[in-house]
C-alpha cells in the first residue's frame, strides 16, 4: 500500500525536500553548467565546511542572515556552532585567514548547500543550493561588469530564454539619504516605502520633515528610477550630491564595459533597489527569468567583508539559487538534463559471465550499462527498462548472439560481441 504524499512530507522538517533521480539530475546539470562557465572565466574552486563556530561566522553576516542562522551547542568544544546561511562570508574568512599571502586578485568559485531559518509557510525553503563566485582584490567598475557579464553568460549557457539582470547602486541611495534629518524608525519606514515603490506613502513620511526642495525631490525620485539606460540620465538630472553622482558615474562605466561584452540588452536599472543595504557597498544586481517571480541569482559589491576577518580587500561576487533555477527552467531542463541509462543487459542463461564482461566493455567506452540481475522473463525486463528510462536493452542468447532493442522507437538490430569490442562501436 503506497504511503500518502502528506505522510511522506511529515517525515521531513518543513522547508527541506527529497530530490528523486530526475530532479537530482537537473540540479546536477545546473551545478556543472555553472561551474564550467566559472572555470572558463578563470575561477578556481574552494570547499568551505558545513559547520563553523558561530562567533567567527557572525563576523561576516549582516543582521538579516544572523537571524536566519541555525545554531547549537558543540559538545566537543563547548562552543556554539552554526550551519552557514550563506557561503560568501565563509569564502571571505578563507581568504583573510588562509590566502592572505597570495597575490590579488583572487578568483574563487564554489557550490554547496546552506541552511536558513524561514517562516513556516508554503514555498519557503530552509535548504538552499548555491553556486557562485567571489572576485577579491579589485575595486574597479570592470570587476563589477565582469560579474554581470558572467551571470548573463551562465543563463545563456543554461538555455534560458528571456531574462534580465536588474542593477542597483546602494551608494546612490546613501548619497540621497546621508544629509536628511531623519534616523531610527522613520528612516526605516522611508527605506521600506522606497523599496515597495510606494510614492504616496513616501510623500506622507516626508511631509513634516524640514527638507529643501532639492532634497525632497531626490528622495521622491527614488521609487521611479527604474527601467533602461535612460534611468541613468534621469537620475543625473535629479541628484546634486557628490556621493550619488559618483555612484552614477561608476554605473555608466559598468554599462560601457557591458556593451563591450555585448550583454547590455539584458540589463535594466533600479536605483530604488535596497537589498542588502547593511552589507553591500556599491553595485548590486539580481537575475530574473521572464514569467518567474523570484530572482535566480543575486550579486554585488561588498568591500567591507574580508576586513571583518582582519584583511581589508575590495570584493564583489554573485551566487545562483539552484532551486529557483530548477523551478524556472524545469521544462527546458527536460531536454538538457535527461536522466537516462544507456543499456540494460538481459541474459536468461545460468552463466552470467558474458553479460558481466559485456557490461565492463560498454562502461570502458563511456556507455552506461547495468545487468538486470533479478530473474524475470524478457517482457518483464523490457517493462522495467522502459519505466526506469533506459535507452536500449541488449539481449544475450546462449549462442552469444546479441539483439539490441531501441526503446525510443522500438527498432531492433543484431550486433556481435567482437563488434562491440571494436573502437568504432557506437549505440
Amino acid at each position: 500500500m503506497p504511503i500518502p504524499d502528506n505522510a511522506i512530507e511529515a517525515m521531513l522538517p518543513k522547508g527541506v525536500k527529497d530530490f528523486l533521480p530526475v530532479k537530482a539530475a537537473k540540479i546536477d546539470f545546473l551545478r556543472s553548467s555553472l561551474l564550467s562557465v566559472f572555470s572558463l572565466w578563470g575561477f578556481r574552486p574552494v570547499i568551505p565546511p558545513s559547520l563553523e563556530f558561530l562567533h567567527d561566522l557572525e563576523r561576516g553576516l549582516g543582521a538579516g542572515l544572523r537571524e536566519k542562522t541555525f545554531r547549537f551547542d558543540d559538545r566537543q568544544s563547548g562552543k556554539l556552532v552554526a550551519f552557514p546561511p550563506d557561503i560568501t562570508p565563509q569564502v571571505a574568512r578563507i581568504v583573510a585567514t588562509r590566502m592572505r599571502e597570495m597575490p590579488l586578485p583572487l578568483r574563487l568559485c564554489y557550490s554547496g548547500r546552506v541552511l536558513r531559518h524561514t517562516e513556516i509557510q508554503a514555498g519557503k525553503d530552509r535548504e538552499i543550493f548555491q553556486a557562485g563566485v567571489e572576485l577579491i582584490g579589485l575595486e574597479s567598475p570592470e570587476a563589477d561588469a565582469e560579474m554581470i557579464a558572467m551571470a548573463v553568460e551562465c543563463l545563456k549557457n543554461l538555455g534560458a530564454g528571456e531574462f534580465t539582470i536588474d542593477i542597483g547602486q546602494v551608494e546612490f541611495f546613501r548619497g540621497v539619504m546621508e544629509n536628511l534629518p531623519v534616523s531610527g524608525d522613520r528612516a526605516r519606514l522611508i527605506q521600506a516605502a522606497i523599496a515597495r515603490k510606494d510614492n504616496s506613502g513616501l510623500k506622507e513620511l516626508l511631509a513634516d520633515l524640514p527638507l529643501t526642495e532639492q532634497a525632497r525631490a531626490e528622495v521622491m525620485a527614488l521609487p521611479r528610477l527604474f527601467g533602461g539606460r535612460e534611468v541613468l540620465q534621469k537620475a543625473e538630472n535629479v541628484v546634486s550630491n557628490d556621493r550619488s553622482r559618483k555612484a552614477l558615474s561608476d554605473l555608466k562605466k559598468v554599462l560601457d564595459i557591458l556593451e563591450v561584452y555585448g550583454v547590455e540588452d539584458h540589463v535594466t536599472f533600479d536605483l530604488g533597489e535596497l537589498r542588502g543595504l547593511d552589507y553591500h557597498t556599491g553595485v548590486t544586481f539580481q537575475g530574473f527569468l521572464t514569467g518567474f517571480g523570484r530572482a535566480v541569482c543575486f550579486g554585488g559589491r561588498y568591500d567591507n567583508l574580508t576586513a571583518a576577518y582582519g584583511y581589508p580587500a575590495p570584493a564583489t561576487g554573485f551566487a545562483f539559487n539552484l532551486l529557483n533555477l530548477l523551478f524556472a527552467l524545469d521544462k527546458r531542463l527536460d531536454e538538457l538534463a535527461v536522466c537516462q541509462t544507456d543499456v540494460l543487459i538481459f541474459q536468461s542463461a545460468p552463466d552470467k559471465e558474458l553479460a558481466q564482461r559485456l557490461a565492463q566493455t560498454l562502461r570502458k567506452k563511456g556507455i552506461s550499462a547495468a545487468r538486470d540481475i533479478i530473474p524475470r522473463d524478457l517482457e518483464g525486463s523490457l517493462a522495467y527498462a522502459r519505466k526506469m528510462n533506459f535507452r536500449y536493452v541488449m539481449i544475450l542468447s546462449p549462442a552469444q548472439d546479441i539483439r539490441l532493442i531501441n526503446l525510443t522507437d522500438g527498432s531492433e538490430k543484431s550486433v556481435s560481441y567482437p563488434s562491440i569490442q571494436d573502437e568504432s562501436f557506437v549505440l
